[in-house]
């Protein structure tokens, strides 16, 4: 699949280990690729600025509802974030207790496996794709996939925005016409 994705998408892939990186999480969510697309020159973060939704502005969204334990136990499960694999994933990947050292003692380092709600956005974003006859995957396909999945951090952080999701998913489709 990752042969369709054009070079704009392929580095919303790469810049979202980044994103995962940086905030010291051993996954890449929906929140990472959302980040990861707002970082882009592209039509499509253009779209994503004229509703207000900036790099920062996100970024301090996704810190604030997980240091605040906005997002309990229960609703981080409710987003389709599976608690224990992401410990057991970290713990493999780190050594047990990884999660319990303060944040900026936590290095990521390897391999960063993405979350099933992540995995499910690139697909979609392969079926947004086709859906509009196009021939690659181009980063505007990932943000209507992260649409079309409808849940995770990432879809939080736009609901609690204000944002008509169906709004932002006309405008991201005349982006990408365009």
């Amino acid at each position: 699949m990752f042969e369709r994705f054009t070079t704009e998408a392929r580095q919303v892939v790469v810049d979202a280990q980044h994103e995962a990186r940086r905030m010291h999480h051993g996954f890449i969510g929906t929140e990472h690729l959302l980040l990861s697309l707002l970082g882009q020159q592209t039509p499509s973060s253009a779209v994503f600025a004229r509703y207000g939704l900036t790099k920062d502005d996100v970024a301090h969204a996704v810190l604030g509802y997980l240091r605040n334990g906005d997002l309990d136990a229960e609703a981080l499960t409710a987003l389709g974030i599976d608690l224990d694999a992401v410990r057991t994933t970290v713990e493999a990947t780190f050594g047990a207790g990884a999660l319990d050292r303060p944040p900026g003692q936590r290095e990521v380092s390897g391999h960063i496996p993405f979350t099933p709600r992540a995995k499910k956005v690139l697909e979609l974003s392969l079926r947004e794709a086709l859906a509009l006859k196009s021939k690659s995957i181009a980063d505007g396909h990932i943000a209507l996939g992260l649409l079309r999945e409808g849940e995770g951090l990432a879809m939080k952080v736009i609901h609690d925005r204000g944002i008509d999701a169906a709004d932002l998913r006309r405008d991201l489709t005349a982006a990408l016409a365009a």
